[in-house]
């Protein structure tokens, strides 16, 4: 079974892994992973991080490239035909409809908070922050802006700000996949990558050379900073008491599973465009290794000491937003010089979302063209429109930000669990655990052991079937109720269901196109 002839490929090896790096490289990074780390008791957290890593992130990592690249030697680039390649199933490309409505999905709402962060290192470059009047102040423009106070507000005049800055960040980022893979996304990642960490380095150089501060509280110095983040037990608990906490665990899963862009879609896609030497090993371990350093050595080492240092253990926790936007702030405040790293800070953040978004767009790129045979510039087109409508409705539920609440849930969270652990079923058992590992050594300088075969079949499904089972127990019954009391959430769950209609329908075209081209229609 064999599709359309690949038009496209990547420039480089190198532009591949920076590529799906960029993906890969994004807020949770440098917000959630901190945030994660400082409530779970510090370095104790990280035992169930780095078994995470290893029994689900990295071989996860391997499949899908594997997978990916298995599918684009039969001319298949997205979700759809790669699992109907290799699970030959009426059902296969209506299975993979996930792979398409993830990465879209979650671009029409990340999208959202990239401007946020454009319009944030704006205010520092123009000298607008800090604004020097508390945490209240940053608490009250951050509402402000985002539109918390009431749905629709965002599309009044006195908002245009907001609207400048997501229409600059909306046209960018179809500028840059509209210029293809080489050209665009690989161009892009090339350069923002190193930009990144270059912009990463210069922070934490600085957040390490605080050293106290306020002599006035000799307590919050660096060391300490890095204790509070770092240190495996506390005074109320033990190493081993804080092992014991399941909640650690699964959160530590959940956090390997959303920082690598495992189900996203995206990998699978990148990887199909490979050459069928092309070393998927060596590029996910790369890629991977990557990730986590930018998680661990500088977002770990960022975000919670610098809070620490300069405003106490007490501003050290809070959720994403809470510690991005108000309370890293307050910290630049307190720093000499401080507006120069706050615009370092977020154009960092925003790079490291711009090099994300970019990604969630190729997947169904791909499918447009394979699928319905549309050119790349009818695509894109056709793409801006659909992400465009998605875009406006996560800005206009901007009461609570419960729109875009919704779609992280529903489609950030339970498509993405869903997708991987299809993946991982399709991989491990119908293409075949050994099979997949003896594609992956074609072209390998890295050779993979036997016992990878054993993990992929048992290991990782169980691991993600648990705590998919267990992360809806916790979360589902509160989703279903606000569904059931809230007319923005259920608007926005309605537009998912609509998304899903659309996509599926286009696939059902695709398979006759497919079968057409196949000669398997009689």
């Amino acid at each position: 079974m064999t599709g359309p002839a690949k038009k496209e490929s990547w420039g480089s090896m190198l532009g591949v892994i920076l590529a799906v790096m960029g993906s890969a490289i994004g807020l949770g990074n440098f917000l959630r992973f901190p945030g994660l780390a400082a409530k779970y008791e510090g370095g104790a957290f990280m035992i169930p991080y780095f078994v995470a890593l290893l029994l689900l992130g990295i071989p996860i990592a391997w499949l899908e490239w594997t997978m990916g690249r298995a599918g684009g030697q039969k001319g298949f680039h997205s979700t759809p035909g790669i699992f109907r390649v290799i699970w030959p199933h009426r059902a296969s490309p209506y299975v993979g409809f996930l792979g398409l409505i993830v990465p879209v999905g979650i671009y029409m709402y990340y999208v959202v908070i990239e401007a946020w962060c454009l319009y944030y290192a704006y205010q520092y470059a123009i000298g607008t922050f800090p604004l020097h009047d508390g945490a209240t102040a940053y608490q009250s423009f951050f509402a402000d802006f985002t539109g918390q106070s009431a749905n629709g507000i965002l599309f009044g005049f006195e908002h245009s700000n907001f609207i400048v800055f997501l229409l600059i960040c909306y046209v960018l980022n179809m500028i840059i996949i509209y210029r293809g893979l080489a050209g665009g996304i690989e161009l892009v990642s090339m350069i923002g990558i190193p930009v990144l960490f270059v912009s990463a380095v210069a922070i934490l150089v600085r957040v390490l050379t605080l050293g106290t501060p306020d002599p006035a509280l000799p307590e919050q110095n660096v060391l300490n900073g890095l204790g509070f983040m770092w240190n495996p037990q506390t005074e109320s608990k033990s190493f081993l008491e804080s092992l014991s906490n399941g909640e650690m665990w699964l959160a530590a899963a959940g956090q390997i599973f959303f920082t690598l862009s495992v189900g996203f879609g995206v990998i699978i896609t990148y990887s199909s465009y490979l050459k069928k030497d092309d070393d998927v090993v060596l590029s996910a371990t790369t890629s991977v290794a990557g990730n986590t350093f930018a998680e661990v050595a500088l977002g770990g080492m960022i975000t919670i000491p610098a809070a620490f240092i300069l405003l106490g253990p007490a501003a050290a926790g809070g959720g994403t937003f809470q510690l991005g936007f108000i309370t890293l702030p307050l910290v630049f405040e307190q720093m000499p010089i401080g507006s120069l790293f706050g615009f370092l800070w977020f154009s960092l953040l925003f790079i490291a979302a711009i090099t994300s978004s970019i990604s969630m767009l190729q997947p169904a790129i791909a499918f447009f063209e394979e699928g319905i045979g549309t050119s790349r510039r009818a695509s894109v087109t056709l793409l801006s429109f659909v992400t465009f409508v998605g875009t406006v409705v996560v800005a206009y539920f901007s009461k609570g930000l419960i729109g875009l609440d919704q779609m992280d849930f529903w489609i950030g969270t339970v498509c993405i669990f869903l997708l991987a652990t299809i993946q991982v079923i399709l991989g491990g058992w119908v293409f075949g655990a050994d099979r997949l590992i003896a594609e992956a050594r074609k072209g390998s300088v890295l050779s993979l052991p036997r016992w990878i075969a054993f993990v992929i079949r048992f290991v990782s499904p169980v691991y993600l079937i648990v705590v998919f089972i267990v992360w809806l127990y916790q979360n589902l019954g509160s989703y279903i109720e606000t569904l059931s009391n809230d007319d923005s959430a259920r608007m926005t769950f309605l537009f998912i269901l609509f998304l899903s209609g659309f996509f599926i329908t286009l696939i059902a075209q695709a398979v006759r196109r497919w079968k057409r081209q196949a000669g398997e229609e009689r």
